[in-house]
């Protein structure tokens, strides 16, 4: 809160959070609690995953990064106004992994169905870093879908999405939690975005 309308430019994201395979190919090991190769890429801070984007960044010649808040809402949302980017909560379980169909682990990226933007598991499976640092609530935040990276107060990072041990309230394409940008969990992915 408060709501607020944000100009979004066009840009690329990732169609599935970074996997483990993604990440050992460029990084050279495998941080995560639950391996497997097209799991996705967890027990990784905000730094880490920064580090991976300048790697690939470096590789690629291309701009990759972490999505600002509002392009992973944005992209989360998928052009609905539904707490989920999909019609009801009684779908959850075709698109996202949480507590009722988890088994209380992670699962292999794109099992289950894409929100209409074509981007899975972005309900659900791995909490996701985006750009910015934390705050309390959304006056004075950018309009124009930029990282809201200044004025921070205490460092927090943002992670958005919710994972796979979690209830569908808090998978909501709002939902938003803040954490320490050094911790990392078994629970916390990302995924990437490029400028266009």
């Amino acid at each position: 809160m408060p709501q607020h309308r944000v100009e979004v430019p066009a840009f690329a994201m990732g169609k599935y959070e970074v996997t483990q395979e993604q990440w050992t190919a460029l990084m050279g090991d495998n941080p995560s609690f639950y391996k497997g190769r097209n799991l996705p890429v967890e027990n990784v801070s905000w730094h880490d995953a920064q580090a991976y984007v300048r790697k690939l960044s470096e590789k690629t010649q291309k701009n990759y990064r972490l999505p600002s808040e509002a392009e992973w809402e944005y992209a989360a949302r998928a052009g609905t106004r539904s707490e989920w980017g999909f019609a009801h909560q009684i779908a959850l379980g075709d698109y996202a992994w949480y507590y009722a169909v988890s088994e209380g682990k992670t699962h292999p990226v794109g099992l289950k169905l894409p929100n209409a933007f074509g981007l899975f598991d972005i309900h659900g499976n791995v909490w996701e870093w985006v750009e910015d640092c934390y705050h309390e609530h959304y006056g004075g935040a950018p309009t124009d879908g930029s990282a809201w990276t200044t004025s921070c107060g205490v460092r927090y990072g943002v992670i958005r999405g919710g994972s796979f041990d979690l209830v569908p309230q808090l998978l909501r394409s709002a939902v938003r939690y803040w954490i320490y940008p050094n911790q990392r969990a078994y629970y916390i992915g990302f995924r990437v975005a490029r400028d266009l």
